[in-house]
């Protein structure tokens, strides 16, 4: 009797042992659905932001003529005093070509964005590294809201600075904040570069439907009503991440990493390396912009259709780039450095032969290539980014991704003013060739990289180095050592230069 009272006691702990270990592994594979599907739902937000700061950026390019006729009606035209029909020709006339100084202008308003952008992102990285990425993404949202309204009813040139100038503040925070959420979320590889070529896409996408989107809105509904649906699609975004993250909700720091200062990771040649990259492959999509309209209609005699569709084809091109780089990456990710390498290559030639192109049908060919090489350098050196400050620094983003946003921001502060300056002194010819060149020669500084793209985190060590108190002898151990060992000689060993000094970090080769 003893024994079977033994047997049933044995038997009722062993239920309840499985009972628990069941709920416990429901409960945890309900946590693992639920952090799976947050992670979507993030990557969605911000994908949706991109998207609306691209579209807000491009989406004036067809209102922007319509401004301009309007601004000249309400001045006085000139030798307004004069009467008969050789006054009323050249009134005609100057309302329908631009002055030197409105090309000026605007120039400088298309600029505005990437320049204020420029300024703000060394201090929006660090803020980002200081309070997280959710916090910063609504700042970035509720301020592209403002900057949107205000396009929708601005009336002259002072209006459309401000607006201008607001967007790339918004921008400074929103694209920085949630381009470094989505490397901080998807810390692994192949899906780290899978959600950042999404959002590549999602870029591309919003470029491409902008101008077509705005004009005709402006022509059939008015001008206020294609800001308007923006300004709502950015408020909605911002209501769905204060749903999903609660960003203004209680914000302690007891866990939080320390990032490294923008500063530090300037110096870092690596990511110095990656930066140029960004900023040379840029260029020529940048200069390109404001000038091409202009030397289509003179070499080709293009008509209005076909410098509104410029770069459509190009879109399927770039969505082609992200999905070939993402699958190579996944199955090949030490090459990382060659298929940046790679599109430069194909940049600088495609921006060599552009010139030569007399028809509309041929001039497709080297924007499609340019967008096509754009795509592999940005989906291949965005998670390099990442990879490099896992590898040489600590895993905080915000800063990293602000000096990525600042390459970009050169690019486009300097096209809209340099560009067409370029062009008037030495020829459109002569601005091509010194792009593709650029190119050329840039891609095989990217050799440089071809080590740190065969090393990858050691995940366990990285834990207890920066996320776990010792747990144990080995883990003591272990952390005495790394105390007592500089990241300097560790580099050394490994045959990189040191980051800096109070990083340490923890790589291995793959």
């Amino acid at each position: 009797m003893a024994s079977d009272g033994s047997a049933g006691l044995a038997r009722t702990a062993a239920e309840k042992l499985s009972d628990a270990v069941g709920e416990k592994t429901k409960q945890l594979g309900a946590a693992m659905q639920g952090a799976r599907r947050q992670r979507r739902l993030l990557l969605v937000i911000v994908c949706v932001a991109l998207f609306l700061d691209n579209m807000l950026y491009m989406v004036i390019v067809p209102i922007i003529p319509e401004y301009m006729k309007r601004w000249r009606q309400t001045a006085a035209p000139p030798n307004e005093s004069d009467s008969g029909r050789g006054n009323a020709s050249r009134q005609a006339l100057w309302l329908s070509y631009p002055t030197e100084n409105e090309d000026i202008k605007v120039g400088v308003l298309f600029a505005s964005k990437a320049i204020l952008q420029l300024l703000v992102n060394p201090l929006s990285g660090t803020f980002i590294d200081r309070v997280g990425y959710d916090l910063p993404l609504l700042i970035g949202l509720t301020v592209m809201f403002l900057s949107t309204v205000i396009f929708a009813f601005a009336e002259n040139y002072a209006t459309l600075f401000v607006a201008r100038s607001l967007q790339g503040l918004g921008s400074a925070f929103a694209d920085t904040s949630g381009i470094a959420m989505i490397a901080d979320k998807y810390t692994e590889e192949p899906e780290r570069s899978r959600a950042l070529g999404v959002a590549l896409a999602f870029i591309s996408f919003g470029s491409l439907v902008a101008p077509p989107f705005g004009g005709i809105l402006y022509q059939f509904a008015g001008q206020s009503v294609p800001f308007l649906v923006l300004a709502g699609v950015s408020l909605l975004d911002g209501l769905l991440l204060l749903a999903a993250l609660r960003p203004l909700g209680d914000r302690t720091r007891d866990n939080m990493l320390v990032g490294t200062p923008i500063h530090r990771l300037m110096a870092d040649p690596y990511i110095a390396v990656v930066a140029g990259a960004l900023t040379t492959c840029n260029i020529p999509l940048a200069f390109l912009e404001p000038t091409i309209a202009t030397w289509m209609k003179k070499s080709m005699h293009a008509t209005e259709w076909q410098m509104g569709l410029t770069w459509l084809p190009a879109f399927f091109p770039h969505v082609l780039g992200v999905y070939v780089t993402v699958r190579l990456a996944a199955r090949y990710p030490h090459l990382q450095w060659f298929y940046g390498a790679l599109g430069l290559a194909i940049i600088g030639a495609s921006s060599c032969t552009l010139p030569a192109c007399r028809t509309f049908w041929q001039l497709v060919v080297p924007l499609c290539g340019i967008c096509f090489g754009i795509a592999l350098v940005d989906t291949a050196l965005l998670p390099t980014l990442a990879l490099l400050v896992d590898l040489r620094h600590t895993s905080v983003y915000g800063s990293v991704y602000a000096i990525a946003d600042i390459s970009y921001s050169v690019a486009y502060a300097l096209g809209p003013i340099v560009a067409s300056q370029i062009v008037h002194s030495l020829g459109f010819v002569q601005l091509n060739l010194g792009m593709g060149l650029a190119n050329v020669l840039y891609a095989p500084v990217l050799l440089l990289l071809r080590n740190v793209c065969q090393m990858k985190p050691s995940r366990s060590e990285r834990d207890v180095l920066l996320d776990e108190e010792p747990k144990g002898l080995y883990d003591t151990i272990k952390m005495e050592q790394r105390g007592g060992k500089g990241s300097g000689a560790d580099s050394c060993h490994r045959g990189l230069p040191a980051a800096s000094e109070d990083d340490s970090s923890d790589y291995e080769y793959s």
